[in-house]
């Protein structure tokens, strides 16, 4: 490994934010742990990559952020080749929809077991050694639904409310250590979290909230048909991670 290599683990890298980031810090010279649940969905992360002559600077990892072992096999697998890591983009997650009443219980706890409890414990598991390292950046997708909570995504806006308190609890323990913390709040944009949260809505036969919910569900539609290009975010990642002062924790976008 080259001595200036930097070493970057994203989570959630198969599709979307995730994809597009893992190719932003390849560009700019990291060498990306690209993670994600199934590794035989990497093909277009490895396509995307090699349009931009950038694929042979990424590493298929397998890693569901609800799995501790898994979580720990992929964090000291990386140290164990690598002998660090530099950044980590905590980016895996997904959207629950559908009204409070009507979204079932195990959808709740599913909801903040990948998009919280994932995030927190792959943190958990990396911060010791960028500690000792005395160097390192944690960067947290969050959400603007992490500020401002709409009707029909309160699965959603939940996990991202609290991804926003255990961010700002962190920035604060990490600093003295050199370890960096930012938290970017995307608003709509053009991904598949969209369309795979538009096929399991929540909703019961002869809802009362019915009408309100395909009002809410017509306009997501409409946002993301005409939302930015997702590279934004993926560039204002790759610009955090670059980083040598800490600057503010929050990055709203978009």
């Amino acid at each position: 490994m080259p001595e200036e290599e930097k070493i970057a683990l994203v989570t959630g890298a198969s599709s979307g934010f995730g994809l597009l980031i893992a190719v932003a810090l390849a560009r700019e010279g990291y060498r990306v742990v690209a993670s994600m649940r199934d590794p035989e969905r990497c093909e277009p992360l490895l396509r995307e990559a090699g349009k931009a002559g950038v694929a042979g600077r990424l590493d298929i990892a397998k890693l569901d952020v609800t799995d501790a072992a898994a979580i720990e096999a992929a964090v000291t697998g990386t140290v164990d080749k690598y002998g660090r890591i530099d950044a980590l983009v905590n980016n895996a997650g997904f959207a629950v929809g559908g009204f409070i009443e009507e979204v079932p219980e195990e959808a709740w706890r599913a909801q903040m077991e990948t998009n919280f409890f994932g995030l927190v414990a792959v943190t958990r598991a990396v911060l010791p050694f960028m500690r000792a390292q005395g160097n390192g950046a944690i960067i947290q997708i969050g959400s603007v639904s992490g500020r401002v909570a709409f009707p029909g995504y309160g699965a959603y806006a939940a996990s991202k409310f609290a991804v926003e308190g255990f961010a700002e609890s962190l920035r604060h323990e990490a600093a003295p250590y050199g370890v960096r913390v930012y938290l970017v709040e995307p608003g709509a944009y053009r991904t598949p979290i969209w369309t795979k949260g538009f096929a399991g809505i929540h909703k019961r036969p002869n809802s009362p909230y019915e009408r309100r919910l395909n009002a809410v569900l017509e306009f997501s539609r409409k946002t993301a048909d005409n939302a930015p290009d997702p590279r934004e975010v993926a560039e204002l990642v790759a610009r955090l991670a670059k980083r040598r002062r800490s600057g503010r924790l929050r990055y709203p976008i978009g």
